[in-house]
């Protein structure tokens, strides 16, 4: 028998935990929750609503993984041995990326909330909710067995201090160059947009559709009204060309029932 390559899982996805232990099952979910975020959040947030918050905010993710694999790649420190068992200790754990990534998330997303961003009123429930998500993360890595507490401290704490950063890189030295990104190519091509100037952009857009959908309701109302009239005024016209006796009379009539069909037939 031919020998093959050693198998690699995508460990992006890939979270092993022990049979049975239904916490550890529960766990485990948990730990995607970045994969989710990335693909299921930013992704679907650049497609509906193309806000350069969001796109600053997704970039910063990225700039602070690629640190994580700088720093990674340099200290080379090994996962814990229980990482040993379950095969998935190719790469090394200090600092973690899953830790980093969360808390990155939890403190730019509690810092925009504070600054009145934010897509709803429940701006203390979201942020507990994002950092609960992060302190879970944080901790299913230590419990599933793939770093120890100094990774996952370490990496939540770079994190933070990242996120924060990056934070005020956005909003202060960048921020006043959306204007500039909203009127390039790149913007007017992918409609991007800013709203963080809007206080409430939920209520804010919700209004606006309310309004467009009952403006296109009451022209659509209006329109019959309007070719009824339109039809007077031909008749009329019509009326009047036939009792016309000089051919000034006459032509101006005609042209007034020339644009008055116009009208009705656009």
């Amino acid at each position: 028998m031919a020998n093959h390559p050693p198998l690699k899982a995508v460990t992006l996805t890939h979270v092993r935990y022990q049979k049975g232990d239904q916490l550890g099952h529960f766990l485990a979910w948990v730990s995607l929750v970045p994969v989710f975020i990335s693909l299921g959040g930013f992704v679907t947030h650049f497609i509906f609503r193309r806000e350069l918050q969001g796109m600053f905010f997704a970039l910063g993710l990225l700039i602070s993984q690629f640190i994580n694999e700088l720093i990674k790649t340099s200290v080379q420190q090994a996962r814990p041995a229980t990482c040993a068992l379950l095969e998935m200790c190719d790469s090394h754990g200090w600092p973690s990326s899953h830790s980093q990534y969360m808390f990155f998330f939890a403190t730019y997303f509690s810092l925009l909330t504070l600054r009145g961003i934010a897509l709803t009123r429940n701006k203390w429930a979201v942020n507990l909710l994002s950092w609960s998500l992060a302190l879970l993360t944080m901790y299913s890595r230590v419990y599933l067995g793939y770093h120890t507490l100094a990774q996952v401290f370490a990496g939540a704490s770079l994190g933070a201090v990242l996120g924060a950063a990056w934070f005020w890189v956005v909003n202060t030295l960048v921020h006043d160059y959306f204007p500039v990104i909203e009127e390039s190519a790149f913007g007017r091509m992918f409609y991007v947009k800013d709203t963080s100037h809007i206080s409430n952009v939920l209520k804010f857009e919700y209004d606006n559709a309310r309004a467009a959908r009952k403006n296109m309701a009451d022209s659509k109302l209006m329109a019959p009204k309007l070719r009824f009239c339109i039809l007077c005024v031909e008749h009329a016209v019509l009326v009047c060309i036939t009792k016309s006796g000089s051919h000034g009379e006459s032509e101006l009539v005609r042209s007034i029932f020339c644009h008055t069909h116009s009208l009705y037939h656009t």
